[in-house]
């Protein structure tokens, strides 16, 4: 068995607004490093505080995570939670005024993770660093802009808006999803770019935060001029180039490995444990399994357990005690103002005015 502080890389999910014996039972799996929250989890803020709660209760080290960015992605939407704009909307603010733009993003940040933090939740995977080419439906608006310098600047705010309230910022999708059309959740994509032309574009913004951004999330797409393994699976990517080239030392999670862009590796099919393995091996330091637990009682959230545990007895995998300490230190270090507090607290009421119309 690995020791509980070894190195904890599956970020898993639960079916419900409550935990069964089965969510408690893979929570204390000492594999097991986050869970990722969704919609179907929120019915209330009551009841999201008290799921949160009872997780930390059986894993105070586990990274309560969830895809919360503003416009279309947004889990919490109501009891209280404000809706806030899609990221494309401060691009647009960008091309008027963008000192204010600068400060509705910080605002932005500043809001989801107060909100979020009050309810128990550690961290969200934002902000998208995906340019805005015009042709990506599922990267659409939730890019910022389509120039990489306002991008990153536009991210750099809001990454400050997250620290604001104690929360760390996770940029995706390396080194970019948003020249091509396909999307990753039902195809593979391929990018047939160069190395330079991603670089110099899409990739841009990742070297100007890569002393700010704690964590980064690569693309389920391939970039054949450069590897023939979608970024996620790519030593060349994550390692030569993100690490590196790059200069990047935060953590790496892996998308959705239930994607369709990651189900298929070297031209056939994988089961999740490869998947993982090959994640891992490349350079991830946590991957995710999503909405399995809908599936058969999440008999492959079980697979996954024991097919990881067993890549490690054979050798096929090691922990990795430097990909521990970059799980950990995207847990909040600071304590969160409860929700009748925050509503009273007068920076988050400036952060709320602050935000765009």
């Amino acid at each position: 068995m690995i020791e509980a502080t070894a190195h904890a890389p599956l970020v898993l999910d639960i079916a419900g607004t409550t935990l069964n014996a089965a969510d408690r039972r893979r929570l204390k799996h000492p594999l097991t490093g986050g869970l990722i929250l969704f919609g179907r989890n929120f019915e209330s803020r009551a009841q999201l505080t008290a799921l949160t709660a009872e997780i930390k209760a059986l894993r105070p080290d586990v990274l309560i995570c969830i895809d919360h960015e503003g416009g279309r992605v947004q889990r919490c939407r109501s009891d209280g939670f404000t809706h806030l704009p899609p990221m494309r909307r401060l691009g647009e603010l960008w091309m008027q005024d963008a000192l204010q733009a600068c400060a509705a993003a910080v605002a932005c940040g500043h809001v989801l993770a107060a909100e979020l933090r009050a309810c128990g939740v550690d961290f969200s995977f934002t902000p998208v660093l995906d340019l805005d080419h015009g042709g990506s439906s599922v990267i659409g608006d939730r890019a910022f802009h389509r120039d990489p310098r306002v991008v990153a600047l536009l991210a750099q705010s809001l990454m400050h808006g997250l620290l604001q309230a104690g929360m760390q910022a996770c940029g995706k999708h390396f080194p970019g999803h948003g020249f091509v059309k396909a999307d990753s959740h039902h195809e593979i994509p391929v990018d047939r770019r160069s190395l330079k032309a991603i670089l110099s574009d899409d990739a841009a913004p990742y070297p100007h935060l890569a002393g700010v951004m704690a964590s980064v999330m690569p693309a389920h797409v391939i970039y054949p001029k450069v590897d023939s393994r979608p970024a996620g699976f790519s030593a060349r990517w994550l390692k030569d180039i993100l690490r590196e080239r790059l200069r990047f030392t935060g953590a790496v999670f892996s998308d959705d490995l239930s994607m369709a862009g990651a189900r298929e590796l070297d031209g056939r099919a994988i089961s999740f444990t490869e998947g993982a393995v090959a994640a891992l091996q490349a350079g991830c330091d946590l991957v995710l399994l999503c909405n399995e637990s809908l599936v058969d009682e999440g008999a492959a959230i079980d697979a996954l357990l024991a097919g990881l545990q067993s890549a490690h007895a054979s050798g096929e995998w090691q922990p990795d005690e430097e990909s521990e300490q970059r799980r950990l230190a995207l847990l909040p270090q600071s304590v969160p103002l409860p929700w009748d507090e925050l509503m009273v607290d007068p920076r988050y009421h400036a952060a709320l005015e602050a935000l765009p119309g």
